[in-house]
């Protein structure tokens, strides 16, 4: 595995364990500043900044607490060159059922999620 590679791995990895752990900090870690989030609810667009959603983030029990189940994998890791990365994930915190739709980029402080869009299914 090419090093870069491995290092957009990692940035997924910590995006699963803040995800799972409910760490808000670990998240803010990886995200640009100035991406969003963007998912369709209703037949509508519904936009976040990571600001907000870093702060709802904070608020809401982490899925570890709960003892929930965790299950997150990627789907797959697209990169059209050294410094833009597609990358499709499918990861859960039930009852939601998410696929994942991140962009990173390799930024000046290294590699950063720069756009996330995603949609889930509700499960008992």
């Amino acid at each position: 595995m090419s090093p870069d590679r491995s290092t957009v791995e990692a940035v997924v990895k910590n995006y699963f364990d803040g995800l799972y752990e409910g760490d808000a900090d670990k998240l803010g870690a990886i995200f640009d500043s100035t991406a969003d989030l963007r998912w369709l609810e209703k037949g509508e667009l519904q936009v976040l900044t990571v600001p907000d959603w870093l702060d709802r983030v904070r608020k809401r029990p982490s899925a570890k607490a709960e003892g929930k189940p965790r299950e997150d994998f990627i789907v797959t890791i697209d990169r059209s060159d050294d410094q833009t990365a597609f990358i499709k994930v499918r990861c859960q915190l039930p009852p939601r059922y998410f696929t994942d739709y991140l962009v990173a980029m390799k930024l000046r402080d290294g590699w950063k999620i720069v756009s996330k869009s995603y949609r889930y299914d509700l499960r008992e």
